[in-house]
């Protein structure tokens, strides 16, 4: 190979290269695979977030092989009455709430 040969290509993997350097994001056009015994770590300061797209509802996910949904809408909370339990509407009301605070569910 050549010594222009190689400044070519050189030129092209640079070029190649500056896509990912210069973006702000990494977009994939295949599925995405972990394999066995691989974790997905993230940072602990700021925390991370899935599904941000300017806060787009119509984003869809789906967990364990479910089919992809859009976030649930806020679910009223438990009211009381002579036939509800206190302590299950506040197991309810506390299931509710942790749906929520991971994003599951969105709030009233």
């Amino acid at each position: 190979m050549t010594i222009e040969d190689q400044n070519q290509v050189k030129q092209i993997i640079r070029d190649e290269l500056s896509k990912f350097i210069v973006s702000d994001r990494y977009v994939f056009s295949k599925h995405l695979q972990l394999l066995d015994g691989k974790n997905l770590q993230v940072a602990k300061s700021t925390g991370t977030q899935i599904g941000t797209e300017g806060g787009a509802t119509g984003q869809k996910l789906g967990f364990f092989g479910q089919v992809p949904a859009v976030q649930q809408t806020h679910i009223a909370d438990a009211s009381g009455g002579a036939t509800v339990d206190a302590e299950a509407r506040a197991a309810v009301n506390d299931v509710l709430t942790a749906l929520e605070n991971l994003g599951f569910l969105r709030t009233s």
